[in-house]
Formats: structure tokens, sequence, C-alpha cells
């Protein structure tokens, strides 16, 4: 199959999330399974020189913007036998980030209909336009309406896979006159509670509509959990397929990764207790071996169940024997809490306020638990690394992390879970991990079923083939 990737990221390139481990990871896992997978993104000038040395250009045309025709120049380069694509237009991407601007709607709309009017000066075909979360939404909009009748785009199927519903393009209705295009007859494509949608759009208009997890396809069905979007999920439910992601388990593998104090196997642990070790030096923590780390690696925002920590990490500290860390950035009510929990718990709490790659390596393999008590979680990727390092997740049962952890009771899970959003669940799950640490032979049967959790790509990417095969039989 020739399948087109469409991102507004995608690493080693561009990154500022989930999404581009994601586009970065699943098409070079695709071409190795014999598909001709390639990406698209825009040429943003953040790229390092470095990079940017390796791109070859193709060509340059002009791409309608409702009134008016905008340059875009086309480059492309390979990156582990994957082929990129890149849309240029300095006056849309020659920017210091990759979103945040005022005039993110007129950027985005450039990108996606510059996705299809590069298709004829590429010499590839796709039979399956894979389009990702807003940025990317007007993809398959501007297929319905201005390509699908021309007959050399004939018999593209279009995807748009959600990673997280909660953004969705959502803006008045002059941004259609000035940067999107659509017609005053179509409209109705667009629009949403008085405003115009670009994921609701792609819902009407793609052919399938896949998420990051089986379990969210579920939730995004919901108001709970659908910002708005559920009377158009549950009108077309037959289009929703849900797929796990996965990671790259040789980029996250502690037998060799150089970031962590001391590399450790299933077949040797050894390297993992000199792991939480360095981390305690490095993080002025007690030098204890005895004591259960728990961790947590995240953005500091309220869906992450920061409220949750907030209400209950300080009577664990108080009836627990345990430390704990945390690594991130984000609300300041957070950062100032943890540094809070810090000053008041010397030697036991380390708050690490910002975000520190090669520190995150250290505290997965460092660490004993990882606790994530997500409000919403669509996928999570953190649970799956910890689980690679040999860490064992406490999770909150919802998106994602539902599909990936399951709970140990039964003597068959790989971590601890608790389904309602409540403090006290949330400390019993943890306290039942902190049982379980204790018990040394138990814990170390945990911590090879964690190792042995199938969280890869190849998994993921088997999953997608099926879908994209399924989905070039529907009309």
């Amino acid at each position: 199959m020739r399948i087109l990737y469409c991102s507004s990221e995608a690493l080693p390139y561009a990154g500022s999330g989930g999404l581009a481990d994601v586009a970065g990871s699943l098409p070079h896992t695709l071409c190795k399974k014999g598909e001709d997978c390639r990406i698209v993104m825009p040429l943003y000038g953040t790229i390092s020189q470095e990079l940017r040395n390796t791109l070859n250009f193709i060509t340059n045309f002009t791409v309608p913007v409702a009134w008016r025709h905008q340059y875009c120049g086309l480059f492309w380069a390979r990156w582990n036998d994957c082929t990129y694509y890149f849309i240029d237009n300095e006056y849309y991407f020659k920017r210091n980030a990759l979103y945040g601007f005022y005039d993110d709607a007129e950027r985005f709309a450039f990108f996606s209909r510059a996705i299809l009017e590069m298709l004829p000066y590429i010499d590839f075909h796709p039979d399956i336009i894979n389009a990702n979360d807003w940025q990317t939404a007007l993809v398959p909009t501007y297929y319905y309406l201005f390509y699908s009748k021309n007959p050399w785009y004939a018999n593209i199927k279009n995807i748009i896979t959600i990673h997280n519903i909660q953004y969705q393009g959502e803006y008045g209705w002059e941004v259609n006159t000035e940067c999107v295009g659509i017609p005053k007859s179509d409209e109705y494509l667009l629009e949403m509670n008085g405003n115009l949608n670009f994921l609701k759009g792609a819902i009407e208009t793609a052919v399938r509509v896949t998420t990051v997890s089986p379990s969210y396809v579920s939730e995004i069905r919901d108001p709970w959990f659908s910002h708005g979007l559920d009377p158009e999920l549950n009108l077309r439910y037959y289009k929703l397929c849900g797929i796990l992601n996965g990671i790259d388990v040789d980029n996250y593998n502690p037998e060799t990764d150089p970031n962590v104090y001391a590399n450790y196997s299933l077949n040797n642990m050894a390297g993992k207790a000199e792991c939480k070790r360095k981390l305690q030096e490095r993080l002025s923590l007690e030098q204890r071996a005895d004591v259960p780390m728990v961790a947590m690696v995240t953005r500091l925002v309220s869906h992450k169940g920061l409220d949750l920590v907030r209400m209950g990490l300080e009577h664990l500290m108080n009836t627990e024997d345990m430390q704990f860390v945390i690594l991130g950035s984000g609300d300041a009510e957070y950062e100032d809490y943890f540094r809070y929990m810090q000053n008041k718990y010397p030697g036991r709490i380390c708050a690490c306020i910002g975000f520190i790659p090669e520190l995150a390596r250290k505290i997965y393999s460092g660490a004993d638990i990882f606790l994530m008590p997500s409000k919403a979680e669509p996928c999570g990727l953190s649970q799956m690394i910890a689980l690679r390092y040999g860490t064992i997740p406490v999770v909150r049962e919802v998106g994602g992390l539902r599909d990936s952890v399951h709970d140990s009771m039964d003597g068959f899970g790989n971590g601890f879970t608790f389904r309602n959003y409540d403090t006290a669940d949330m400390q019993n799950a943890v306290r039942r991990s902190l049982q379980g640490y204790r018990d040394h032979d138990g814990w170390q049967q945990l911590i090879e079923r964690a190792m042995k959790s199938d969280n890869s790509w190849s998994r993921s990417a088997d999953d997608y083939i099926n879908v994209y095969r399924d989905t070039l039989n529907w009309d």
C-alpha cells in the first residue's frame, strides 16, 4: 500500500509532544513491514541546520488560501529508510515555535491544502492519506470538496486520527472567508455550535476515524470526554476504530540506553538498583535501597490528575515509608505546590520543575513505581516507557492506560489500577503498590511481566495495516 502520513510535527525534525513520537515511529515501522509510507510536514524554522543540510529541493508552486494564492516550496529527505516531504513557506513556518500564533488557522489551512496540491509533483499517488489532529483535519474536507472528482486524485481514501479530542481547531466564521475557503453551500460540513470546526469537518468527510487506543473510542462518544463532538461521533460511530500507540523499543531499552546510570536487562537486574542509588544521590534524596520511590514525569496540568496528587500526597507521605519524585512543568499552582512539598519533606520529595530528557530516562530507570492518575489520557506513552524499564505503573483506568496496564491483583497483571477519579482510590492503589514492593519475590515477578509487555510499534503497525486494507474496500 501507498500511505501518505500527514502530521504537523514528526521526529527527528520537529516535535512538541506525543504526536511527533508517533509520526516519527509508525511510518518507519510500516516501511519495515513492506508498506510504502511517506511523511509530510511543514518546513519549520526550528529544524536544525544539520538536518536542513540533508533536504533536497523538488519544486515550487502556489496554493489556494481562500481568495488568494500563496507560494509553496517542496523538499524531501530520507531518514531511517523513510521518505519525508516538507512544505515550505517562510511567512507561515519560519518562526521560533510550532504553534500558538494568532494565525494558526491560516497556517494549517495552507498546510492542509498544500498536501493535496503537492501530490502530482512527487510522483506518488497514495492509496491512503492519514491526517492527524486538527492541524491536518482539513485534508479530508478539501479532498472531498475540491479533489475527489478529479480523475488524477481518484480512489484515495482519507483517514483522520484523533490524538486528543480536546484540540479541535474551532474558530469564528470569519476564518473561512479569510483562510479556509469553503463554499457557502458546504459550510455545514464544518459547522458546530455556530463556529467553524476543523476536526468536525474531518469526522464528516473522512472514510475512517481512528483514535490512539480502543478505550478512547468509547470515551469520546461520551459528553464527559468529547468536548462537544459526541453527537457527531455517535452519528458516525461506524467509522470509529481505536489502535493503541506503541513506543520505540530500541530507543527505550534499559539494556542499551546511554542516558541511564547503569544498563540492565531481565537477565541481569543489578543495574536497576544502581540507577536508583545514583538517582537518589543526584536528587538529594535519602540513600536507601529499601524505600520505594514513586515517580511522575508529566506536564503539570489538571487533566494529568494532579488534583488527586495534591489532595492525597501529604497523607501518603505521613503514613507510608516512601519517596516521591516529579519532573515536569506547567501551571504555576502545581509547580508551587510541589516546591512546597519538597521543602516540607526534604530528603523524601524532589520536585524537578522543567523538562530534562536525560533526567526523564534516569527517573524511568531508577524509580520503583510510576504514578499516572490521569483525568483523561487518550493513549499515554509514559506508562509504556515505565513498563519497558521495569518501573511498575499505578494508573487510573482511563483511555490507553486501561488498555496497556492491567491490575496485578489476579496474579497476571503488570501494574496497579484504580477506576474512579477519587483521591482515596488513588491512595489505595499506591498503598497496594507499596505493599507489593515489600514482597521481594512477588515484586520481581511483577517486574518481569512488566518488562515483557509488548508495547512495540510492530504490534500497532500490524493493526494499522489491517485498518488500511479494510478501508480500501469501503465505498
